[in-house]
């Protein structure tokens, strides 16, 4: 997990505008003006925010965000104002990408330490802002430079303390009590702990593929494995074990590549008897090339990042071990290439599944629900969880119907299925149910096969969640298709371009907060 330690998150009493720091933030809803906490500060500062606030069309809108030099009016050297949108609609995970705004202000000021007033929506609230507030200053930290040659590529963050200030107006010489302190504690914690996991995997699929294989995959889950001796294992199956199991679908599709597929295997129990078996299964495609169906340049470039739901699914577990849970936890990744060679397996070829399926490929870019197939039977049959969810960069498609920031989601079973997006709800992780139409099986119809790999172009996303639903038979099951949000092109604060890291936060929230 990468060290979140160089920069510190810690509780400052207050008030904000006396506190000693380089800069201080704070967040207003909609006209600025009306703000108390604005209007203090603007009295402090002889009335140049409301100045610059005018000038720049600061209206306190998502997004929107001034920074003003005090001139030695206050301890601070600047005042940053973020907007937070209105009030009502305000939901706890926006506050990341405020705190990430506040820290990349501090970074391009060279500020040692800031000072932020989270924002004040009540008691019941506070615990989940500040956790979030912690894993918005580490998500919005994060740089993957390490090909990057220049000296200003080389320069480490200035920023070293970030503070956070939660009383806006103290009594005079009042201290947090010991169990406020604790409190504050354990949420910060929890969240450099979550955004540490993200960043990891963000690190494991922004790597090119030549870094990245299907044995540095294996390598960093046994790390994790060493790293939490006691709590957690580690199992790693090359591809001849794979074959004694009889998983002809996972091995068909990595037989074109010089890398040796790899099946992982990391399981998580608690010190006491565990309440429930869950298991998080991840894509592990290390890189598609589409075999003989060939993806054009284009859409192949980014093909480095379709292991991120394995990335997804091996980081969480370094967090779940770290914060603990009452329930044991496997990870599962079937890892492999999918490329072009004499070796590869073609179209027209009828592979046979773990389960005794057998399958005709009519296109070896649908190769994700093959390998899927086999981790969904051997999850089934050699873990028997009561529960167990997939992760995959699986459809196209479902980019088509969400869009690049939605994940789709598709169970049968729906007290399982309202549990994890109850899940994703609190973690803020966009994710939304696409019905999984049982009519629309008719298009995986083979006339040589149990079954063939896809289906026609309509409802593509779906086939491939039925496809995928045959192997996970009565299984309390659901699959998340990350396609759109593993990668994006469209930065945002707490995320910037490249890979995401989805599903970490949701997963290590339902792991762990049960």
């Amino acid at each position: 997990m990468p060290d979140v330690s160089a920069l510190s998150v810690t509780h400052v009493p207050g008030p904000l505008l006396q506190a000693p720091v380089d800069l201080v933030a704070f967040v207003t809803y909609g006209d600025p003006t009306k703000d108390s906490i604005f209007k203090s500060a603007d009295q402090a500062l002889g009335g140049v925010l409301a100045d610059v606030a005018k000038s720049e069309s600061f209206e306190g809108k998502i997004g929107q965000s001034i920074t003003v030099h005090t001139h030695g009016r206050i301890p601070a050297r600047r005042v940053v104002v973020v907007g937070g949108g209105v009030r009502g609609e305000f939901t706890n995970p926006a506050v990341r990408d405020l705190a990430a705004t506040v820290t990349q202000a501090a970074a391009k000021a060279s500020a040692t330490t800031l000072a932020f007033l989270i924002p004040q929506l009540g008691a019941n609230r506070e615990a989940q802002l500040l956790q979030h507030v912690a894993e918005g200053v580490h998500l919005g930290s994060y740089k993957f430079g390490r090909y990057l040659t220049g000296d200003e590529h080389k320069k480490p963050p200035t920023l070293r303390s970030f503070g956070i200030v939660t009383d806006p107006a103290p009594k005079a010489g009042k201290k947090p009590s010991a169990t406020q302190q604790k409190a504050f504690t354990v949420a910060v914690t929890r969240g450099e702990t979550i955004a540490a996991a993200i960043n990891h995997a963000r690190d494991l699929i922004n790597e090119p593929a030549a870094v990245i294989t299907p044995s540095a995959l294996a390598a960093d889950a046994l790390a994790i494995a060493k790293k939490h001796k006691g709590s957690v294992t580690a199992t790693i199956l090359d591809a001849k074990k794979c074959a004694e199991l009889g998983m002809g679908m996972f091995l068909a599709v990595g037989q074109g590549s010089a890398q040796e597929s790899k099946f992982i295997h990391l399981t998580y129990k608690p010190a006491k008897k565990p309440k429930k078996r869950i298991a998080f299964i991840g894509k592990g495609v290390t890189f598609d090339s589409g075999g003989y169906s060939l993806k054009p340049s284009q859409s192949m470039e980014d093909m480095k990042v379709d292991m991120s739901g394995a990335a997804a699914v091996i980081s969480a577990m370094d967090a779940i071990a770290t914060l603990g849970a009452d329930v044991e936890v496997h990870a599962v990744a079937a890892c492999c290439e999918n490329l072009v060679s004499g070796q590869a397996y073609k179209l027209g070829d009828v592979l046979t599944s773990m389960d005794g399926t057998t399958v005709e490929i009519n296109n070896t870019d649908a190769e994700g629900r093959l390998t899927l197939g086999d981790a969904i039977t051997y999850v089934r049959t050699k873990i028997q969880p009561d529960e167990m969810f997939d992760f995959a960069t699986l459809t196209g498609a479902c980019m088509v119907a969400l869009g690049p920031y939605t994940a789709g989601v598709m169970s049968d079973h729906e007290a399982l299925l309202k549990t994890w997006m109850n899940a994703s709800e609190r973690t803020g992780e966009d994710m939304w149910r696409l019905p999984l139409n049982g009519r629309l099986r008719e298009q995986l119809k083979s006339p040589i096969a149990d079954m063939r790999n896809t289906g026609d172009r309509f409802g593509g996303a779906i086939t491939a969640g039925l496809f995928l639903k045959t192997f996970a038979k009565d299984t309390p099951w659901v699959h998340v298709d990350i396609a759109g949000p593993a990668s994006v092109s469209s930065a945002r604060p707490s995320q910037p371009k490249g890979g995401t890291g989805f599903a970490v936060a949701t997963i290590v929230e339902y792991a762990t907060r049960r």
